[in-house]
């Protein structure tokens, strides 16, 4: 790409991106408003606030920050724990309006924001506790298998925190242990949002999820690892496109 046209890029993302934070944030004063007053009320209302905020962040995406989205050979079907390379919030935005009810598990932190917190857990996110005993380690599986047992698809980001673009991501112990337990087969999902959902300024682009091919459950926790380490990291080197 020609070096005065990748110089006016990067100039231009700073008032996209202001423009994004801007309707954006105030955009989902509404979502999350509706969400708090419907929750114990009328769960299809609630969870219909919870997909439209995500629907709106990707729409403020596409118009303000020019970032499209493509799935490559998508497989959408419950009893299955998806397995997602984590390089940014996007994606962790994105999952209820990617997927159909998504129970995804979630740093257990992230549970304890006023507000938000008990709006995640209402929905399916399942706090997970990083030095977690074995009690608190059979709660969220049991949890999870009722609310999977709703025939909703069950995610999780098994790098456990996000990855930088263009660094293999590592697989936390505690992925292993939860498929084994959970027995449930395993899609493993690439994602390159990194250089383009940047903390602070945004680039246009655009956004791939890689489906990977099934992975049956029951398999050693060699062999699960590092398949799913080889299939989510398969963008992992892919250059920025607009």
């Amino acid at each position: 790409m020609d070096d005065r046209l990748v110089s006016l890029r990067k100039v231009l993302s700073v008032p996209r991106s202001l423009a994004f934070y801007a309707v954006f944030y105030i955009g989902s004063v509404m979502f999350v408003t509706g969400s708090l007053l419907t929750m114990y009320v009328h769960k299809p209302s609630f969870r219909m606030f919870v997909r439209g905020w995500c629907g709106w962040h990707r729409l403020c995406c596409r118009v303000l920050l020019g970032i499209r989205v493509e799935l490559e050979n998508p497989v959408f079907k419950p009893g299955v724990l998806y397995a997602i390379r984590h390089e940014s919030f996007f994606e962790a935005i994105d999952m209820p309006w990617l997927f159909r009810l998504p129970v995804v598990f979630a740093k257990a932190e992230l549970l304890r924001i006023p507000g938000w917190g008990p709006a995640a857990r209402n929905f399916g996110l399942i706090g997970v506790e990083r030095e977690a005993g074995a009690k608190a380690l059979r709660t969220m599986l049991s949890e999870a298998r009722r609310l999977i047992a709703e025939d909703r698809p069950l995610i999780i980001f098994p790098e456990g925190t996000r990855t930088p673009h263009g660094t293999p991501g590592q697989l936390q112990a505690g992925f292993a242990g939860i498929y084994k337990l959970l027995r449930l087969p395993v899609i493993p999902v690439a994602v390159d949002s990194g250089p383009l959902y940047q903390r602070t300024w945004k680039r246009p682009g655009t956004i791939r999820y890689r489906f990977a091919e099934e992975i049956p459950a029951g398999l050693p926790r060699e062999e699960i690892e590092a398949r799913v380490e080889a299939a989510i990291n398969a963008l992992n080197g892919n250059a920025l496109n607009g």
